[in-house]
């Protein structure tokens, strides 16, 4: 079992920056690798970026490729998004995911383990 609690959203206008954190604690934090995820009012949860637990092979959602970073710290179970040049379009319940293994799923499904999620308001 895993924990997974997100923190760091809030309201931002356009253009601004949030850094987001989802810190894992229950089983070692690298056998997993994590995701972020985000879910709009009346959409669909979709895939945001992925890492797997060396730190290695970031694969990206479109729409957020060259905004986004995912990064993490093995010592502190912790994962970041750091989200640059914020869009409306990015207004979201952001989710942390953890999956077992070390494949990088862009599914929701694939992942076993989700946090209760983060708002995040982008104003225009």
């Amino acid at each position: 079992q895993v924990q997974l609690v997100e923190s760091g959203g809030g309201l931002v206008q356009a253009g601004g920056s949030l850094r987001l954190s989802c810190a894992a604690s229950g089983r070692t934090f690298s056998d997993y690798v994590m995701a972020w995820f985000r879910q709009a009012p009346g959409k669909e949860r979709e895939f945001v970026a992925v890492i797997r637990s060396s730190g290695d092979n970031t694969p990206y959602a479109d729409s957020v490729k060259g905004r986004f970073t995912i990064s993490k710290d093995n010592a502190r179970n912790t994962v970041y998004l750091q989200m640059n040049s914020l869009k409306p379009e990015d207004t979201a319940v952001y989710y942390c995911a953890a999956s077992v293994g070390r494949l990088l799923f862009i599914t929701p499904s694939r992942y076993d383990y989700w946090g209760q999620g983060t708002q995040v308001t982008v104003s225009s």
